[in-house]
Order: structure tokens, then sequence, then C-alpha cells
């Protein structure tokens, strides 16, 4: 177990940065993104970390998730940073109709609340988040949780590790399966899973196994459409569950 408890805490605090200038030097691309909190406080706190960084812009707020959907259909953010407690719609279900398993055209989505509560976390990761922050995360934090979304990797608080580890160890549950039982994974899936779930990069992999990058992502997405998850995280969640994630 303890191995698990560093592998686990190794891909949460892991997250892919994009640099603020591009390797010719061309301008960096600027990430989108809507804040979705009632408390303006709260609001106005991201907001300033966020206009501070010079690769993200604030392109929308919202104070309850309702309105958070509508704004993401018309502005259509890169990330959306969700509170989970908020009036008209939660952040649970507002994650789900953005990032969630169908989803047309995806929102990339970090949950950003007070509440480390195991109710919480397991579920926002199962409809499709790609990150999970503590409101005291940080600013350094929420800056890298937001690139790395938009970079199609996860960042999850390190303190959110406890919880996803109770979930990991205690006896497995049929309902906390997916569609993943029904559609079994190649020998090749499952190897990847478990390297994904180690926190490793496409890249990573690919050198691991001596197979291409493009090669690594045609698995990611198939092994995404087998699970029904939206994101690697998924993809982690399920290889913790059945216990292949790759040892360090």
């Amino acid at each position: 177990m303890p191995g698990l408890r560093r592998e686990l805490s190794r891909w949460a605090a892991r997250g892919r940065l994009l640099g603020v200038t591009s390797a010719n030097g061309e301008s960096p691309r600027v990430i989108r993104t809507l804040i979705a909190d009632d408390q303006e406080a709260v609001r106005r706190g991201v907001r300033r970390i966020l206009r501070a960084q010079p690769d993200i812009e604030v392109v929308g707020e919202a104070s309850d998730g309702l309105a958070a959907l509508e704004l993401a259909a018309e502005l259509r953010p890169d990330v959306a940073l969700v509170d989970i407690r908020m009036p008209r719609m939660d952040g649970l279900e507002l994650t789900r109709r953005l990032a969630g398993p169908g989803v047309a055209e995806p929102v990339r989505v970090v949950v950003l609340t007070t509440f480390d509560l195991d109710e919480y976390v397991y579920p926002a990761l199962r409809h499709g988040a790609s990150g999970f922050l503590l409101k005291r995360s940080g600013p350094s934090l929420l800056a890298e949780a937001v690139r790395a979304a938009a970079d199609g990797e996860s960042l999850i608080s390190p303190s959110v590790t406890v919880r996803l580890l109770r979930h990991v160890t205690s006896p497995r549950r049929p309902e906390r399966r997916g569609p993943a039982a029904a559609v079994p994974l190649t020998e090749r899936e499952v190897e990847i899973a478990g390297q994904v779930a180690a926190g490793r990069t496409n890249a990573d992999i690919a050198a691991e196994l001596f197979i291409s990058p493009g090669t690594v992502k045609t698995h990611v997405a198939s092994i995404q459409r087998k699970l029904g998850v939206a994101n690697r995280v998924g993809i982690a969640v399920h290889a913790w569950e059945m216990g292949y994630a790759v040892p360090n």
C-alpha cells in the first residue's frame, strides 16, 4: 500500500504546463476560462489570480450552476472552474453536463471547492472533471490546474488523494463499476491504462513501451470510449480500482 500511496500522490500532483512562449517565439495560446461560484468574493479572488497569468483570460463568471451552463454554451471557454455547492444547479451536475461522457463538445472542468468530501471527489472525477482543487490550494496550483486541463492533462490537490485512496482500498461494490465491465480492455490497453494511472504522459508511455506517441494517443482514446470516461482521470480511477496501476 505505501507504493500505491506514492504513485497516487505523484500522479495527482502532476500536471503538464503550457509555456508562456511557444518554441518559435510566437504568442502563447490564451486559455479562455469561465468561473462558476456563488460567492462573489471567491470569484473576485480567482479572477485576480488568473488575470495575473499571461496565458489565461477570464471570459465569464456565473453565480449559479444554471447560469454557468448557459454561459458555457454561449462563450465556449477552454476551461471552467466550478464550485460544488451552488444554487439552481450544483457543481457535480454542471460538471456532468459540461464534461461528462456523451457530451458532444465538452468543456474541460476543474472543480474548485472548500469541500474534499468523498461524496464530492469521486463523482466529480467520474463526471469528467479534469482536476479537483481545494480553495486553499494557492495561486500557483490554481494556474497550473487551468493550464493542465487546457492541455488535456489533469491536476488534483495532493490532499485530495487521501479521498481517492479510500475508494481504491475499500472493498469493491458492483455499483461503482461503470460501463467498463461491458467492454473489456485489450492486454495492451490494460498496460497503457496502468501507465496513465502512474501519472505518465503519452511520451513517457511511448518510451517505456517502445511505441510511438501517436499509437499511445490512439490507445488512450480507445480506452476512454470503452470505459465511458471523458479524460485521463477516469482512466486512472478505473486502473486504481482494478489494481493494475503501474508502480514507479
